[in-house]
């Protein structure tokens, strides 16, 4: 691995063996990552989480209410929580109910059936010592740290591993609750900062401090938060297209006067972003910005920053062009996925390039919407090293699988592709905002999204997709350069592949040509063999197999 990929892979967590062809999955994948039998006939409505957090011996200790709706025949009901963490008690009614531990679930044994259409709470009360996040935000848990003055700096991050970590809940992203309290209590004079607004605080007798957040909006398991430090706090607004929407800003108090020279591009981000994505999805919750010890993380109205203060990636341009670097990227990237991973979300992590194929995209338009097309183009082609094609970038449905790292560089670079494809700006803004107002608020598979987006724009875009996701090819362009022509086919592709792109024949443009697996000839103009070229927007490979032997 080059090291300059090693390096882009290690700081974004990719891993290229996650959809290894010979990975083994387990029951315990299984059951974290299908809708079993005893997740299927309820669906959640509302959590009520409670939970002390004690930096002194890294343990906590809570309780979560869990309401759901009964949406068929009722039978044990599977509640997560993962080793090391232990149960104490469930209740439901007043009355305690049965569980049987299977690894990180939990199968909770009813009193009596429940009817179809009834509603019911069933209360996990918990504590222990939750699983350490020593590479945060990419090995998912509880990160205690201590900020550089020495004081006590707590925080999670668990996307992929799951809230189930430090939480007991529905640990699949396919079901999340209509809305949720996240009510945190930390020692003084720690704050904690989590998910939508503060509702109370509240001094208790023993010298701590319990924080009520509620999100009034659903809420993926993974965007729960807790952030507990020693803050300042200073709030602005927004006119955005849904009204006034609050910003919040909550550096360490020491960094205040850095974060408010860099915070000030949360205001340019989100003009970009409603411009092409539509309203920011949560003006109900409003948007914050919160410092952590670690990267960064989607955290929903709360997201988590850790870039320390400079643009770039740890000031790195990760496209090697220069644009990434005037601008901060986990400001732009982690705040893309309110629309892209917490607004539409998967419902299986084997979807996630709908997570972060979008929010890398994002950073291409972002990069375009600050300092020009160009900008864009070349920032998003400039990520082109990065992708290793080493296993595809959708992993295996129903095994808590996200498959490759490739999600983000090839993702982007895929949706980079289509919009050539579409040729039409206004129509592809329409699609991209089209999606948002569709599954506003909801899960999806990827099919769906695939299907949306190849509807409105009026091309069977199936094969393109199936290229891109699930397989490790790039599309070679196989071309013959005769006298006054060229022949030229699609090699290295799915069956059916017919994907067109943009050449250059005459000395006067671009033009259109539309490959198949079958040889085709057009006449060729331009003043050398040397002039031909394709217009690199298009993420294909080309070669001129008479110099070169095709891919097949």
């Amino acid at each position: 691995m080059p090291r300059y990929l090693a390096l882009a892979s290690l700081l974004l967590g990719i891993s290229s063996a996650a959809h290894a062809q010979d990975s083994v999955f387990t029951h315990a994948d299984t059951l974290r990552g299908s809708i079993t039998p005893e997740r299927a006939w309820w669906d959640v409505t509302f959590y009520d989480l409670h939970v002390s957090a004690n930096p002194g011996d890294s343990t906590i200790r809570g309780w979560n209410g869990i309401t759901y709706k009964v949406t068929g025949p009722s039978a044990a009901l599977q509640i997560d929580l993962q080793v090391p963490m232990e149960v104490d008690s469930i209740v439901q009614e007043g009355q305690v109910l049965g569980a049987t531990r299977d690894g990180n679930a939990f199968m909770v044994t009813l009193k009596a059936a429940q009817a179809p259409g009834s509603s019911h709470t069933v209360t996990v009360y918990y504590h222990g010592r939750p699983r350490v996040a020593h590479r945060a935000p990419w090995d998912g848990g509880y990160v205690w740290a201590t900020d550089s003055l020495g004081r006590p700096w707590v925080v999670t991050a668990n996307q992929g591993l799951g809230a189930s970590v430090w939480w007991p809940n529905k640990d699949t992203q396919a079901d999340e609750p209509d809305s949720q309290r996240v009510a945190i209590t930390v020692p003084d004079p720690m704050m904690d900062v989590s998910n939508g607004r503060l509702r109370s605080t509240v001094h208790n007798p023993d010298k701590t401090t319990t924080y009520e957040w509620f999100v009034a909006s659903p809420i993926n398991n993974y965007d729960v938060a807790v952030n507990a430090g020693q803050y300042a706090h200073w709030t602005d607004s927004y006119k955005g297209e849904a009204g006034k929407l609050s910003m919040d800003f909550w550096p360490l108090d020491y960094h205040k006067a850095a974060a408010e020279r860099e915070f000030v591009q949360a205001k340019t981000m989100l003009q970009c972003f409603e411009h092409w994505f539509g309203p920011y999805p949560w003006y109900t919750d409003g948007y914050k910005l919160v410092e952590t010890p670690h990267l960064g993380m989607e955290h929903q109205s709360a997201i988590a920053y850790g870039n320390h203060y400079q643009n770039g990636y740890l000031g790195r341009d990760l496209s090697r062009t220069g644009w990434g670097t005037r601008w901060d990227f986990i400001i732009v990237h982690e705040s893309a996925h309110e629309w892209w991973g917490n607004s539409i979300t998967s419902k299986d992590i084997a979807d996630s390039w709908v997570h972060e194929g979008f929010a890398n995209y994002a950073e291409n338009l972002y990069a375009a919407c600050r300092d020009g097309a160009r900008a864009g183009d070349e920032y998003v082609m400039g990520t082109r090293p990065l992708v290793q094609n080493r296993s595809p970038v959708v992993g295996r449905y129903g095994v808590q699988n996200d498959g490759s790292g490739d999600m983000y560089y090839k993702g982007g670079n895929m949706l980079h592709t289509i919009r050539q494809i579409i040729n039409d700006d206004a129509k592809w803004r329409r699609i991209l905002r089209g999606l948002n107002k569709e599954f506003w608020h909801q899960t999806v598979t990827g099919q769906q999204v695939e299907d949306y987006i190849s509807r409105e724009a009026g091309v069977d875009l199936s094969t393109v997709f199936t290229q891109y996701l699930t397989t490790t090819k790039i599309p070679v362009f196989e071309y013959k350069v005769n006298a006054d022509s060229i022949s030229y086919r699609w090699g290295n592709v799915v069956p059916g592949f017919a994907m067109p792109v943009r050449a250059r024949l005459t000395d006067k443009g671009w033009t259109l040509l539309h490959p198949t697996e079958t040889w085709q000839t057009a006449p060729l103009t331009v003043n050398s063999a040397t002039g031909f070229g394709l217009d690199r927007n298009f993420y294909v490979d080309m070669v001129n197999v008479a110099l070169t032997p095709p891919s097949r």
